[in-house]
Parts: structure tokens; C-alpha cells; sequence
């Protein structure tokens, strides 16, 4: 008769500290991106879902790869947010165009805002280096972007 691997109590410490050291090597964007899904929405917010990101787009030329990665946002086929995320600022415009003021947000809390200017158009220091997302707000509309991972390495 078979006894259970866990009648051992040398077994079970073992089985126990391997598994505390597999936790410990979870890679950090991935830690990030999983406290990001139980942060704190705002309620009132569309959220506006990533139609587009040029880091995944295999189809674009290698020779253009160089350049700022772009994303699209959509929510609800009304608004659209174009951002370009540059080695030192993201850029970005809000269409249809409407004055406002946006934030970019990182999974640690972080934030920084700028205002939105009548064109739609925004720019934000420093650019994110990792996973962010983007809280505009116009008027009484509030629209927040999906959280945007880091682009491949």
C-alpha cells in the first residue's frame, strides 16, 4: 500500500520550499500587471479598449520598427485616443477633439497629468519605460485607456 507524499514531514518542507522559491522568480511586469487588475477603477469611466499597438504588429517593416511605438484606444466607436510613446515624452490626441485635462497612470500609483488642448492634442514627460494606462477627462466625460504593457524586448 502507497503512503502519501505528504505523510512525510521532510517531503512536505521540501515540496513547501521548492514552491516558495518558484513564487519568488515571477518576473516583475508580471507582478505589476496582476496588482493593476485590483487597483481601484473609477466607476464613472468608459473604458477604452487597445484596438491597435505597432510593438505587436509583425506586418510593419523591420526598418520602421525604429520609431515611437503606436497605440490606438476606441471606446465605443466615438472616441478615439492616438498615442505615439517616444524614448522621452508620449504624445497623443484625443479624437473627436475636446479640451480637458489627461493622466498617465502606473501600476505603482504614479501619476502625472497634462492638459488636453482644444485640438485634442496632449503630451506627457517623462514617457512610461513599462505598463501604463490613460485617464482623460473632458467636461463631464471620463474615459480611461486598458493598461498598456510594456512592448516586447
Amino acid at each position: 500500500m502507497a503512503t502519501s507524499p505528504w505523510a512525510d514531514d521532510d517531503r512536505l518542507l521540501a515540496a513547501l520550499r521548492d514552491a516558495a522559491q518558484a513564487a519568488g522568480s515571477v518576473p516583475p511586469g508580471l507582478v505589476e500587471a496582476g496588482k493593476a487588475v485590483f487597483t481601484w477603477h473609477d466607476p464613472d469611466a468608459e473604458l477604452a479598449a487597445l484596438v491597435y499597438d505597432s510593438a505587436y504588429d509583425h506586418d510593419l517593416v523591420q526598418v520602421t520598427r525604429g520609431g515611437p511605438r503606436t497605440l490606438i484606444f476606441n471606446a465605443g466607436g466615438e472616441l478615439t485616443i492616438e498615442v505615439e510613446v517616444g524614448p522621452d515624452v508620449l504624445v497623443g490626441q484625443l479624437l473627436p477633439p475636446r479640451p480637458g485635462t489627461v493622466e498617465r497612470q502606473l501600476p505603482g500609483g504614479d501619476v502625472i497629468d497634462a492638459p488636453i488642448d482644444a485640438a485634442g492634442g496632449f503630451a506627457l514627460r517623462p514617457a512610461p519605460a513599462g505598463a501604463f494606462r490613460l485617464r482623460c477627462a473632458c467636461g463631464d466625460q471620463v474615459l480611461t485607456t486598458a493598461w498598456v504593457p510594456a512592448g516586447p524586448a
